[in-house]
């Protein structure tokens, strides 16, 4: 191992999201789940989804994504050594979704893969890009990608997923940082045991495709709500208090707590509990609904956006998901810029396009 590169500091040096131009809102999902746009607002904070178009795969979104990514990150695809794609919709069973992305990109040097655990997918790909990049002989840079289009996984007449489940990408890009900069601490775990709490059922090894798992609507995600929202209630907090304890710190000296976003109504209660405000907790959930791995980057990618980091910030990164799964990050941000590709074209209501009143902008 380089022994210089081994104690450099990896961490973020570009961000990047996109999502797809379609909106789906609040009163076409009522239409269809026999409850109103008013029920839908109040019990999960969501006011958008995105929605991919027919001819957008998972990997279309993600190598835009990538791309902004390293346009903030002032690199070019060809600098690209590693990719990693964390999904739990891919564009086939096989090959990862990853390859497609390299194609895509033309990222001619980066070895790619998937990493899968569904919604903590995006930072269990970033432990891997992390250790990847410290054992390395040569200064690299790994694209890390979130991505879902769920959208083409949804039963529209399930309430339970049909309010909250919807499509986009986010991206970052890793490499060396600044002494005192990037990840300093990671912590994961998983329960198999609670693997069918959340889930698309059909489509594997396990129940192939045939008439009987279409019928009965096998490939779509089928989630239990209440106990997925119990597994939440529990483990985000206990997320932060973990953390905040290996590391000797304290819910003040936070400056950013970005999550994983499946419900941000569910969200406000937990950061209130925490006694963490709202400028500190980044909530993007309400503009574009859970889009699973894609969520954490994306919450990032806002907050790096909006100039709500500066550098040195502390940030504590925590995802929790099906699986089920759950991490957290200690992050020391580095000031890496963002760019986020957002639609051109919305067919959102006035009085349901998202707020952005819930970060505050530091000088």
């Amino acid at each position: 191992m380089n022994r210089s590169l081994s104690h450099s500091p990896i961490g973020i040096r570009g961000m990047g999201s996109y999502l797809p131009q379609d909106i789906r809102s609040n009163e076409e999902v009522a239409r269809r789940t026999g409850v109103t746009a008013d029920w839908i607002r109040e019990r999960t904070g969501v006011r958008a989804r995105h929605v991919a178009a027919p001819d957008e795969a998972a990997s279309d979104l993600a190598a835009s994504a990538v791309r902004a990514a390293a346009t903030a990150a002032g690199i070019d695809a060809a600098d690209i050594s590693l990719l990693i794609c964390a999904t739990s919709t891919p564009d086939e069973l096989g090959p990862a979704t990853a390859c497609r992305v390299q194609a895509l990109l033309k990222a001619e040097h980066a070895v790619a893969l998937d990493v899968s655990a569904a919604c903590s997918g995006w930072l269990f790909a970033i432990k891997v890009a992390h250790d990847w990049l410290r054992a390395d002989h040569t200064p690299r840079y790994a694209a890390v990608v979130g991505v879902e289009v769920y959208s083409k996984f949804l039963d529209p007449e399930d309430r339970a997923t049909s309010v909250l489940f919807a499509d986009g990408a986010a991206a970052a890009i890793l490499g060396p940082v600044g002494p005192d900069e990037g990840f300093q601490d990671f912590d994961f775990g998983s329960d198999g045991t609670l693997a069918d709490q959340v889930l698309i059922p059909a489509g594997g090894s396990r129940l192939p495709a045939d008439a009987t798992t279409l019928a009965d609507k096998g490939h779509c995600i089928h989630m239990d709500g209440r106990s997925v929202s119990h597994f939440i209630s529990a483990t985000f907090p206990r997320l932060v208090h973990e953390s905040l304890a290996r590391n000797r710190l304290s819910v003040s000296d936070i400056d950013c707590l970005v999550a994983h976003q499946p419900n941000p109504v569910l969200l406000h209660r937990l950061g209130r509990q925490l006694g963490i405000d709202i400028p500190t907790l980044v909530i993007v959930g309400d503009e574009v609904g859970n889009i699973g791995a894609a969520s954490a980057p994306y919450a990032l990618t806002a907050a790096a956006g909006r100039h709500a980091l500066r550098p040195k910030d502390r940030v504590l990164i925590t995802v929790f998901g099906a699986g089920m799964t759950w991490g957290s990050a200690l992050l020391t941000w580095s000031g890496a810029p963002a760019v986020r590709i957002a639609p051109t074209r919305s067919n959102l209501p006035e009085r349901e396009r998202p707020r952005y009143d819930h970060l505050t902008q530091r000088p």
